[in-house]
């Protein structure tokens, strides 16, 4: 299970990296936006994984931690926000300059 959790961690942070490098905006936007679910992802793992095993109820040894969750609730609500504004700051330089490059520059596609 933890070599499937970090190869998954790890491919989606391989993907984010590889978008954010390229030169089309929309390209940018996917990419940040695989980084921010790797990092969930990863914060998610660290706080331990407990299948079967409730949040908060049990014995102190068994119970995974509730703050890892918390902090990635969090981060997945405050990630939307910011990629739906990068959509729009994106459209808007789009309508701007004609250009879908991430520089603005009259590149040719």
């Amino acid at each position: 299970m933890e070599l499937l959790l970090a190869s998954a961690i790890g491919l989606l942070a391989a993907a984010g990296v590889y978008l954010c490098l390229r030169a089309r905006t929309f390209a940018v936007v996917l990419g940040l936006a695989l980084l921010s679910y790797a990092v969930n992802l990863f914060v998610f793992v660290a706080g331990g994984i407990r299948i079967g095993q409730p949040p908060i109820v049990g014995a102190a040894v068994a119970m995974a931690d509730p703050l890892p969750q918390a902090l990635v609730l969090t981060a997945i609500v405050i990630g939307f926000g910011m990629t739906a504004y990068l959509v729009v700051l994106s459209m808007r330089a789009r309508a701007t300059t004609a250009s879908d490059h991430v520089d603005g520059g009259d590149t040719p596609r």
